[in-house]
């Protein structure tokens, strides 16, 4: 493995676990009070929760992309896989042990859309997605440091 592979490989796990850091910190501000319809009706005019809505869904969707997009496609080409299309990467990821489920991860993956756009609309829309979003972070972070532990055992970073 080349050196340049080696620092794509640190870099990614160092952003990777900052943003999740950050995702957390976010999630533990929004969280601080129950999440439903009744929460996010006077979004409009609440500024602060507005930036804290954008902020969730902007690093739960950043995180998710980073994991699954870069990180997960560099640990397998490091380990001599051939990389393919993300249901295939994350199948191999599943058989790895790395990830609980290649199909909660794309449950997952639909939520940053609905957290987007639907919430310019329907509260009980954005708080079932907000929750729903809330309870795959454990999958998420989960999925990052094992994918960071695969490379220390392996000596890859």
């Amino acid at each position: 493995m080349t050196n340049e592979i080696t620092l794509r490989l640190q870099f990614l796990v160092r952003v990777i676990g900052k943003e999740s850091r950050y995702l957390q910190q976010t999630s533990q501000r929004l969280f601080s009070q129950p999440i439903n319809a009744q929460f996010f009706a006077n979004l409009d005019s609440n500024i602060t929760l507005s930036e804290q809505l954008d902020a969730f869904a902007s690093r739960f969707g950043r995180l998710q992309d980073n994991i699954g997009d870069k990180l997960l496609p560099a640990v397998l080409t490091a380990l001599g896989e051939k990389t393919g299309p993300v249901l295939d990467n994350l199948n191999k990821a599943e058989k790895y042990g790395w990830l609980q489920s290649a199909e909660s991860w794309l449950l997952a993956r639909q939520l940053r859309n609905k957290m987007v756009h639907e919430y310019i609309e329907d509260p009980a829309i954005l708080a079932e997605a907000v929750n729903s979003a809330h309870s795959f972070i454990p999958l998420l972070t989960e999925f990052a440091d094992l994918l960071s532990k695969a490379l220390i055992e392996r000596e890859l970073i």
